[in-house]
């Protein structure tokens, strides 16, 4: 049985991939919160889903329990879903791939999405991603871009990556399809690192308004970018409440101005985040408690 299973055969326009994973390559939730935005704004409709069996240790990434209509107990596995976009007046159509990162045989699951990818004709695969970083939440949000393309790299001024180290499926799929020969970016978004536990609309604005012009297609963003207002605002009420964390955010800005790297002066970002994130469940999701 393939992995792949296929409930509608689209026919697509020029179409780009963009894939994001929850788990370590997710962080506050940026890069899929970013996917969903997407498939709500363009109303998706599902192609195809990937069989779980075949890629995740169920012990792990449980499947959970839910009631319909109050009283049938119906099982949610965990799914990795591809669907349709197709933004109005656009050129070209999206095909979106979100869900769970994978526990097992990550190599079957990359060439599983890669020969999605080419039965939808897909032109390029976006992979997004998000990670914990010195950063403060104060500032614009820098998206790193990444390319296996030279030519890529070259067109959207991407920078090249120095990173070595543990990496997650992103960075796998990222890898999988430079070697299939099918263009691929990658899209990086840091998150202070002391909210992490607070999903960020600010960074998945950053992400969608990188995209944009990476694939040509408009997206209207603007209820995003309330979100994201309204995001940081909560979060400068709440750190003005916390002496350790206004501190440490007043240090990052003046390392990010003054364009530093080094941050080993500054205080424990471990404990302030517990604290802080403690601070911000307190508060309620209207910041009133």
């Amino acid at each position: 049985m393939e992995a792949l299973r296929w409930e509608k055969r689209p026919e697509l326009r020029r179409p780009v991939l963009v894939c994001a994973f929850k788990g370590w390559n997710d962080a506050a939730e940026s890069a899929t919160g970013a996917i969903e935005f997407l498939a709500r704004e363009w109303d998706s409709t599902r192609l195809a889903s990937i069989d779980p069996d075949e890629f995740f240790d169920f012990q792990v990434t449980r499947p959970t329990v839910r009631l319909t209509e109050g009283q049938t107990r119906e099982i949610v596995w965990p799914e990795v879903v591809l669907w349709e976009a197709s933004p109005e007046g656009g050129a070209r159509d999206l095909a979106l791939l979100s869900g769970a990162e994978p526990n097992l045989r990550w190599r079957n699951f990359c060439g599983t999405i890669i020969s999605a990818a080419r039965d939808i004709g897909a032109e390029m695969v976006v992979t997004l991603g998000a990670l914990l970083a010195d950063v403060p939440h104060t500032r614009p949000v820098q998206i790193t871009g990444i390319a296996g393309d030279p030519a890529l790299v070259e067109r959207f001024g991407f920078s090249q990556t120095r990173y070595e180290g543990p990496t997650g499926i992103v960075g796998v799929l990222h890898d999988a399809c430079m070697r299939a020969g099918l263009p691929c970016i990658s899209l990086w978004a840091p998150v202070p690192h002391y909210v992490a536990a607070v999903p960020s609309p600010k960074a998945s604005l950053a992400l969608l308004q990188m995209l944009e012009g990476v694939t040509d297609v408009h997206i209207d963003v603007s209820q995003l970018e309330r979100a994201a207002v309204e995001y940081e605002e909560r979060l400068d009420e709440a750190v003005a409440n916390e002496p350790e964390v206004k501190s440490l955010v007043e240090r990052l800005e003046q390392q990010m101005d003054q364009n530093e790297v080094s941050f080993g002066d500054l205080p424990s970002g471990d404990s302030i985040a517990r604290d802080f994130q403690r601070f911000l469940r307190e508060q309620g999701p209207s910041g009133e408690k």
